[in-house]
């Protein structure tokens, strides 16, 4: 028998006997089992997918959130550096629009650098038209408009210059420019174009940063950091407001150490918490930002990453254990869950853990409770294969279910045949377009019957495509074996979880 331990305790009578301990001490190995197998770079990853997967945070919480690591001067330059490597990515014309109020300090960009000013001032001819790089458009448009102050400094690589009078008339004869020379000639003798109205649109729309973005990183981190330009931080708070939570945490958790990525998920649970805290705790997504809030103190990045890990990454766990090198972890977590089987049970086993008999941290109490639901969810998974162990489960912990099996054959005359479980009540109909999908599979089982090589076993196909409503979510979704210890093993958690904080 498994038992799941959803039956409310007795509160009354605690008995702390040596089960009890037993339990811990094999938890506490089932957590040095979890932390062998899984890499500290994957739990960090999986913490950071849990947080990005919340739909709960408004805007102006990630933008505090995210804000808070770029107050601090030197100390979190690393982040900055990611937040504006997403920003040239995603929304370039952001830090292009301040860039263009500061057109002028890019002169010493393009100083003594040949390559940048091939890049940024080329053109070319194609197609009997002029296509101009947003460089070169610059530097013609303002040329022209302003010849009587520059046009001296044109360089032309014919034998002679052009005058303004024929280049109105034929413009592509710009293309005889020499622009390398030409503009060293204007860094030199004309620093109203670096400021013209010209220039400045050329880089609005931020193409310049893909030139050389180490410098314009440097360049704005420096404009954060030692000038205190406002209207970079602007910029910055409005992109943080504007883009998804799960996009700004993909790209800018990776930057945060432990210490700082502690800091974030506490920082979070604080400030989505409360509005939360009367949601139920199946809401998955969220059941563990949930638990950490009400845990209060919030414990070490350690903590967290395995609570995370058992609550709300537990087939990645899973998965880990799956693989061939894994063995040993493996044949280990056979061996505790073999042990905590055989512990007699009843349904007071968790009270002195929910009583916090042993005066252990809230977050510690959790942590023991999410690595009790794993191994709910393990065992769960390794044993229950048949539709007789699923209902098994059901029965024994007074789960009332109804079974719906969506592949079952329609009679010829009738309906569907209405299925029961637990819940002897119940019934449910197939719709008319299940029944005609049916109809077509079993003909194409009849047209093959005579190959034994390509017989499908329908009953197993039956068995391996069961579901079953369940009373413990009102009888609200279907609920297949693949998913079913996913769903119990939260259930649980949210259960005992529930207790714990009521008591």
């Amino acid at each position: 028998m498994m038992d799941l331990f959803l039956s409310e305790p007795s509160w009354k009578d605690v008995v702390d006997d040596d089960s009890t301990g037993s339990r811990i001490s094999l938890l506490k190995d089932l957590e040095t089992v979890i932390w062998s197998t899984v890499g500290r770079a994957e739990s960090r990853l999986w913490l950071c997918n849990t947080i990005a997967g919340l739909n709960c945070v408004t805007f102006l919480d990630q933008r505090h959130l995210f804000q808070n690591f770029l107050r601090t001067r030197g100390l979190k330059r690393d982040f900055a550096s990611h937040l504006l490597h997403f920003m040239f990515d995603v929304s370039p014309h952001k830090l292009g629009s301040v860039l263009a109020r500061r057109s002028h300090v890019l002169d010493k960009f393009f100083e003594g650098n040949p390559n940048r000013v091939s890049q940024w001032f080329t053109c070319s001819s194609s197609g009997g038209g002029l296509e101009q790089g947003k460089g070169f458009r610059a530097l013609s448009q303002f040329a022209f408009k302003n010849r009587d102050i520059c046009w001296e400094e044109l360089e032309w690589k014919g034998k002679h210059g052009q005058s303004p009078a024929v280049v109105a008339t034929k413009p592509h004869y710009f293309l005889d420019l020499d622009v390398q020379q030409t503009v060293e000639n204007f860094l030199e003798n004309v620093p109203e174009f670096w400021s013209s109205d010209e220039f400045s649109e050329s880089v609005k729309d931020g193409d310049i940063f893909f030139i050389d973005r180490s410098f314009f990183l440097h360049y704005f981190i420096d404009l954060m950091y030692k000038e205190e330009f406002k209207d970079v931080l602007d910029v910055v708070n409005e992109f943080l407001m504007q883009q998804p939570f799960s996009s700004l945490c993909g790209r800018l958790l990776i930057a945060l150490d432990d210490q700082d990525l502690c800091y974030f998920v506490e920082s979070l649970c604080k400030s989505v918490g409360p509005r939360m805290e009367h949601q139920h705790f199946n809401e998955i997504s969220n059941l563990f930002v949930i638990l950490v809030f009400k845990c209060g103190a919030y414990g070490s990045i350690d903590q967290l990453l395995l609570l995370n890990a058992v609550t709300a990454q537990g087939r990645q766990v899973l998965r880990l254990l799956r693989d061939e090198e894994a063995r040993e972890p493996k044949e280990k977590i056979n061996e505790i869950m073999s042990k905590i089987s055989a512990i007699p049970s009843n349904p007071n086993s968790l009270t002195p853990i929910i009583k916090n008999k042993y005066k252990m941290e809230t977050i510690e109490v959790v942590k023991y409770l999410g690595l009790l639901s794993w191994l709910l969810f393990y065992r769960l998974s390794q044993e229950c294969r048949t539709r007789e162990c699923w209902e098994s489960v059901f029965m024994n912990n007074q789960i009332s279910f109804r079974n719906t099996n969506e592949h079952a054959l329609p009679d010829e005359d009738g309906p569907l045949e209405n299925c029961s479980g637990f819940d002897s009540s119940s019934s449910i109909r197939v719709k008319r377009r299940r029944k005609k999908k049916a109809r077509k599979k079993r003909r194409i089982y009849d047209q093959n019957e005579d190959s034994d090589d390509e017989v499908l076993n329908f009953d197993s196909f039956q068995s391996n495509t069961r579901s079953w409503l369940l009373s413990t979510d009102g009888y609200s979704s279907a609920w297949g074996s693949e998913d079913l210890p996913d769903y119990l093993h939260r259930q649980c958690l949210s259960k005992w979880t529930t207790w714990l904080f009521e008591k």
